[in-house]
Parts: structure tokens; C-alpha cells; sequence
């Protein structure tokens, strides 16, 4: 659940640029943005859904415009850098955020299925990433945030394509980091778990769903604005000392070992969502 705090304004004076924007994690990190001061650029393969969070952002008086971008085009990936300096006159912040996910078993994976996710979830990361960079280098101040994932650092079924395109995306951070550190520049990773979004509710099965519950300690999927609350932290003036980490979103799943029921202790029961 959002906080109902009044906004910090963490932010303020920053523009960030999301990509996939439209909905799930990135709509829901552009809008934290937003409440804590930052002009957003919304960027999504869908530009209905891109305009509708801008327009909804703008009508609680905050600053957005909207774009269609497929993160995958170089021109497009300069598009949404130069809209954040178009429209607000810099850039400050970018999120890798889009990303496409699949669940298939190794030998039925097809080489197209790899060549069509590390498209986007590596490639278009990393160009997008080069043009928001470029536009950060001249002030000497930036923040790249990359949304890796779990899947990236654990060997999960049918994740042979999207895990591996994920753990790619980890390493290119740490390279990144230690390149554009001493330029002002911060790259960090969120690595989120089982996160209730639209994918996942398209893609989860009531198998995955139970797997999920019995090895995450808090027994429960992550939200949207989890996520988005640490990328926050990440783009803050808070994290200014923090280069090249991957921040865990995942209730405790990475850290579990083996759990079970102690003497009198109880795990807590997984709940039905």
C-alpha cells in the first residue's frame, strides 16, 4: 500500500525519465517520483497507456509528458532522453524499468525467444542507459537505476532466457558504476522477487504462486510500490555514497535458507493471494 505521509519531496528540482512506464512497477516508480517533486518522462511501448499515467500524474499537479519509445530503437532511446530536456531542461535520473519476461524449460527455449528478451531487457537497457549518460556527463551529476530481478541471481525453472538476460544486466551495472563514479554519476540495481503486477498475475500459475509463498520469509509477493519506494531511495540525495549494489525487493528470498517449524514457532501460513 502507498504511504498516505505527505510527500518529502525528495526529489525536488530532478527530472527522471522511466522506461515501460505505463503500467506495473514503472508506472508505479514514475508516480513516487512524481510525489516526491520530480518531473517524469513516461515512456512505454504503448503510448495510451503512457499518456493516461502522465495525464493522471499532471492531474495531481505534478509534471509529466508521455512518449511512445520501443526501448530496443537507438532513435528511441535518444527520444526519451532529449524529452526530459525538451520538456523540463535536464536530466537527471533514469530507470531501466521495461522488460519483457517469459517461463519456458531450457531445451524448449527457441534462440528466438533469447535474441527477443535480451533485446530488451539488455540491449535496450544499455542504449537507453548511454543516452540518458550522455546528458548527465556534461553536469556532472546522475542517477541510473536498472531493474534486475531474482530470477537473475538464482536458478529458477524456466528462466533460461529472462534469468540470464537479468544477471547480464547486474554485471553491466557494476561495470557502468565503477566507469561513471568519479563523473557524479551513481548506477545501482533494484533486483525484485515475486512482485504482484500484471505480468505476473498473466504468467503465475497457482503452482508458481504456492512456491513463491513457501520461500519467501514474509509469505506474501511484493507490490509495485515496494519497488518503486526504493528506487526513490536510489534516485535520493540519500544514496549519493552507493555505487554498483543490487538492492533486494524480494521479502527475504535471496537471504532464506532452510525454513521450517521450530519447537513451539510457527511459520507464518502463506496467505491465498
Amino acid at each position: 500500500m502507498a504511504s498516505t505521509e505527505a510527500p518529502q519531496a525528495r526529489l525536488q528540482g530532478r527530472v527522471a525519465s522511466i522506461t515501460g512506464s505505463g503500467q506495473g512497477m514503472g508506472e508505479s516508480i514514475a508516480r513516487a517520483f512524481a510525489r516526491n517533486g520530480a518531473a517524469v518522462v513516461i515512456s512505454d511501448v504503448n503510448e495510451e497507456r503512457a499518456q493516461r499515467v502522465a495525464d493522471s500524474i499532471i492531474g495531481n499537479g505534478g509534471r509529466a509528458v508521455a512518449l511512445r519509445a520501443d526501448v530496443t530503437v537507438s532513435a528511441d532511446a535518444e527520444r526519451i532522453a532529449q524529452a526530459g530536456v525538451d520538456a523540463f531542461g535536464q536530466l537527471d535520473i533514469h530507470v531501466n524499468n521495461a522488460g519483457i519476461s517469459q517461463t519456458r524449460l531450457f531445451m524448449e527455449t527457441e534462440r528466438g525467444d533469447l535474441e527477443r528478451i535480451l533485446q530488451v531487457n539488455l540491449v535496450g537497457a544499455f542504449i537507453c542507459a548511454q543516452a540518458a549518460v550522455r546528458h548527465m556527463l556534461p553536469r556532472g551529476y546522475g542517477r541510473v537505476i536498472n531493474i534486475a530481478s531474482l530470477s537473475g541471481q538464482r536458478g529458477g525453472v524456466g528462466r533460461a532466457a529472462y534469468g540470464s538476460s537479468k544477471a547480464a544486466l547486474e554485471l553491466l551495472t557494476k561495470v557502468m558504476s565503477v566507469e561513471l563514479a568519479a563523473s557524479g554519476i551513481t548506477v545501482n540495481n533494484i533486483a525484485p522477487g515475486a512482485i504482484a503486477t500484471e505480468m505476473a498475475a498473466a504468467q503465475h500459475d497457482q503452482a508458481t504462486r504456492e512456491a513463491y509463498h513457501y520461500l519467501i520469509p514474509q509469505r506474501r509477493y511484493g507490490t509495485p510500490d515496494e519497488v518503486a519506494d526504493a528506487a526513490v531511495f536510489l534516485a535520493s540525495e540519500e544514496a549519493r555514497h552507493i555505487c554498483g549494489h543490487t538492492l533486494n525487493v524480494d521479502g527475504g528470498y535471496l537471504t532464506a535458507g532452510l525454513m521450517f517449524s521450530l519447537g513451539n514457532s510457527k511459520a507464518p501460513a502463506a496467505p491465498s493471494v
